[in-house]
């Protein structure tokens, strides 16, 4: 070995230390903002994980955590031989699944007509009409969608009643309740979910624009040869990101449309949480059951995103991979 790499090496480490110590003086104000959103991610995402061990253990509230004796897999098999088990299951997939395939392209066709509109004024209202229902809060939403399909004053039994037909009580049938939670939050996201697209179309080149009128390509072609693609990459990654969530039922909204006559479709896993959880006061094993839907978001996950990168070489950990 070289005796006179030994030195080298070990000057090597305080220069390194050198350059990051002047790293953070020089850009000590960027290390300062991120202070807040680091902490917050500590706190709240990673030091609560140590709260997974409840699933393991026969948690008692004056033992505490490491009090309580070990469990093993109890409240997992517990889980699966529920008789609501599947119908759990069932219910998030459903309704998940349904929100994906009817919600995922509206935002992209929305962002596509914002893009092709000229006029400023316009344009600006557009966005601002799509825009503001995703500031109406989840329990304001829920508290419309009761105003408007009323049995008896609700303007949508109104004018059905107008029509000759009988009044309907839209939140008390089970046929209903999915179409109801899904489209409804359509309407709430599609344009706040545009936003990203309509940044991605910004960026694509102008030029390519430019070609495509000397060349006599009409504004379908244009969408399809020039808008489509160059949003490609931020669509995958999207989908990727929505099938890592998708037994994520927004607890909220279903809670709040809930009632005992569309029970048989509006359980979800995370309403089936809060139950056994917080009013039954199991939190082994409703720890249990929470960690379940985590594993098989993050197996969704990571399957998707395999598949996206076999196929179109866009992934989350790699936008793009050269070929080799």
């Amino acid at each position: 070995m070289d005796k006179t790499s030994i030195p080298i090496r070990i000057k090597a480490v305080p220069a390194q230390m050198n350059w990051r110590v002047k790293s953070i003086k020089k850009h000590w104000q960027l290390y300062l903002i991120m202070i807040i959103p680091v902490a917050y991610i500590v706190l709240f995402h990673y030091f609560p994980m140590y709260g997974v061990t409840l699933a393991f253990k026969d948690y008692s509230v004056t033992k505490g955590i490491l009090g309580s004796p070990w469990a093993g897999t109890k409240y997992f098999e517990m889980f699966f031989k529920s008789p609501s088990f599947w119908r759990l299951i069932q219910n998030t997939l459903i309704i998940s699944l349904y929100s994906l395939v009817a919600g995922f392209s509206f935002p992209i066709i929305l962002a596509i007509m914002i893009n092709e509109i000229r006029a400023r004024a316009f344009k600006k209202t557009v966005q601002m009409v799509t825009y503001a229902p995703f500031f109406i809060s989840t329990i304001v939403m829920v508290a419309l969608l009761m105003q408007w399909l009323n049995p008896r004053f609700g303007l949508v039994n109104l004018i059905i009643g107008a029509l000759g037909f009988d009044h309907v009580d839209f939140m008390a049938k089970t046929d209903y309740f999915r179409h109801i939670y899904v489209w409804s939050g359509v309407w709430q996201f599609t344009g706040f979910n545009s936003i990203i697209y309509i940044a991605a179309l910004s960026a694509i080149d102008q030029e390519q624009y430019e070609a495509a009128l000397i060349d006599g390509a009409s504004r379908l072609q244009r969408i399809r040869h020039i808008d489509l693609p160059g949003i490609s990459s931020t669509i995958i990654i999207l989908l990727i990101m929505s099938a890592g969530s998708i037994m994520n039922v927004g607890f909220e909204k279903v809670f709040a449309m809930q009632n005992n006559l569309n029970t048989p479709v509006s359980e979800v896993i995370s309403t089936y949480v809060y139950k056994i959880g917080l009013i039954n006061m199991n939190f082994s094993f409703s720890t249990a059951v929470g960690l379940f839907n985590s594993i098989i978001n993050l197996i969704m996950l990571l399957t998707v995103n395999a598949i996206s990168s076999r196929i179109s070489n866009t992934s989350l950990f790699q936008i793009r991979r050269n070929a080799a």
